[in-house]
């Protein structure tokens, strides 16, 4: 069955009150012209070190049905389909404001300082068996990716599901009322970007704006375990006719009473609005149940069917970059390498020395982290990364390998932990690999800009020497689970 096209120009002129050149469809929307697909309207965002409006012509070219522009590109047929707009950015934001006005769909925004994506995909895994679902791809949370998610939802989408990202106060409120929420989840508030704030708290209320979208008679999940949610209870509390929904490892609306943690995921008993619900979970890690317990409460308010939801979790795989496995064939055997390299703050650190405790090596493997720096931390960020070095010892991690900032935690390491530093990723991956060895259990996690995903890449590959001297290297302080 042919679907309807997501865009007419009727539809598209409508939407921003310019005149379209041609009766064009189109079947979705790209700001890349690298990745456009034959049939999508082009929208030529202007950004600091790119201009979209160089690529029209490649776009067209690669099949787009339309382009959304606010100057006439060079080097285009005069009767090109070009829509004119004062500004494509919001351009782009009036075609989101109206899909999501022609959309029926029950909506969820997700916010957090950690967990997003992987709540967001979750739920919009989970949401996927029980209706039409759209959902941002990959972390499209900011002021283009938010819009540019909703110009993307089909008018007949049962669920709709939005991640929200900040790094300043005031950024979260206006992209909250373009997604007008029917359900807010707030994962978490930890020291994210608190070089860009004067305290957690403050943090804590510049996620509490995802409140302000909410639709009439909307619902705010909140994490009762974390140390804010009675701030942001106060603060969706402030909002009329709005309800409130917990979820926890302790008592809350949406309970783990029973969790069986392994080194494959857990298994999970869960009372979610006063209903029994057993599950398993195929992603390891304390924080994983936390997230699925949001899932679940958030289906829940959605008025969709939470033990469906839970049997669907089951199938959830992790994604690349944050907590994907791989088994890595290498001199003598392999090793097992986890990559948590897409980002880093201090409570995603945690989360994940602790998956990695929970990960048994094989034979005489050791766990080894390899850690990057964690950003925008401000003046305190020489104590968050030596905080680190108490979860380290606490967690029986065997070897540490650092980069940049993370420096500071290998002096306060015993000796036998203390591995390879070096001033990049890209400096310390062929190192890193010399170091592995068959058995070996190997966690990678550091901030986007501390290019981790370098030195992930490059165990992958294997290389001339990787796994290098294992069999001659000292074993002590090897951790069974």
């Amino acid at each position: 069955m042919n679907r309807p096209p997501l865009w007419t120009a009727a539809d598209a002129a409508a939407a921003t009150g310019a005149s379209a050149t041609g009766d064009w469809r189109a079947r979705g929307v790209s700001i890349d012209s690298r990745t456009v697909e034959a049939g999508d309207l082009f929208v030529a965002i202007e950004g600091p070190e790119q201009d979209g409006h160089a690529f029209v012509g490649a776009a067209l070219a690669a099949g787009a049905a339309a382009a959304l522009v606010h100057r006439r590109p060079a080097g285009v047929a005069a009767d090109a389909p070009l829509m004119p707009v004062p500004d494509t950015l919001a351009g782009l934001t009036a075609l989101g404001r109206y899909a999501r006005a022609r959309c029926a769909a029950r909506v969820v925004a997700i916010t957090g300082s950690a967990g997003k994506t992987g709540t967001k995909e979750a739920l919009r895994h989970a949401l996927a068996a029980q209706g039409g679902t759209s959902a941002s791809v990959a972390s499209y949370n900011n002021l283009w990716g938010v819009p540019l998610s909703l110009a993307r939802m089909p008018r007949d989408a049962a669920f709709g599901v939005f991640e929200v990202g900040m790094n300043h106060a005031g950024e979260i409120a206006p992209l909250a009322r373009l997604i007008r929420p029917d359900v807010a989840v707030v994962t978490n508030v930890e020291a994210a970007h608190i070089e860009y704030f004067p305290s957690l708290e403050a943090i804590a209320d510049a996620k509490a704006e995802i409140f302000e979208g909410l639709e009439p008679g909307g619902v705010c999940v909140l994490n009762r375990d974390n140390a804010f949610f009675d701030r942001l209870r106060a603060a969706a509390s402030r909002r009329p006719g709005i309800g409130i929904v917990s979820f926890g490892l302790g008592e809350a609306d949406a309970a783990a009473r029973e969790v069986s943690l392994d080194a494959g995921g857990a298994d999970i008993v869960a009372e979610i609005g006063g209903r029994r619900i057993e599950y398993r979970l195929a992603l390891p890690g304390r924080h994983w149940v936390l997230n699925s317990l949001a899932v679940l409460a958030a289906v829940d308010a959605l008025g969709a069917d939470p033990v469906r939801a839970a049997e669907s979790l089951r199938s959830l795989e992790p994604l690349p970059g944050r907590g994907k496995p791989y088994s890595v064939v290498c001199a003598g055997g392999s090793f097992t390498l986890i990559d948590e390299s897409y980002n880093a703050n201090p409570a995603s650190m945690r989360a994940a020395i602790e998956t990695l405790s929970r990960v048994p090596p094989s034979g005489t493997g050791r766990r080894i982290a390899i850690l990057g720096p964690m950003r925008e931390l401000g003046a305190d960020s020489v104590a968050h990364h030596e905080g680190l070095a108490e979860p380290l010892i606490e967690n029986g991690i065997d070897s540490v390998l650092a980069v940049d900032d993370m420096r500071a935690v290998i002096d306060l390491l015993p000796a036998a932990m203390r591995g390879a530093t070096a001033e990049t990723g890209e400096a310390l991956a062929d190192g890193a690999a010399a170091a592995i060895g068959p058995g070996d259990v190997v966690m990678v996690k550091g901030s986007n800009a501390s290019r981790m995903d370098l030195v992930v890449a490059r165990l992958l590959r294997g290389g001339p020497a990787p796994c290098g001297g294992a069999a001659d290297r000292p074993r002590e302080g090897t951790h069974a689970v």
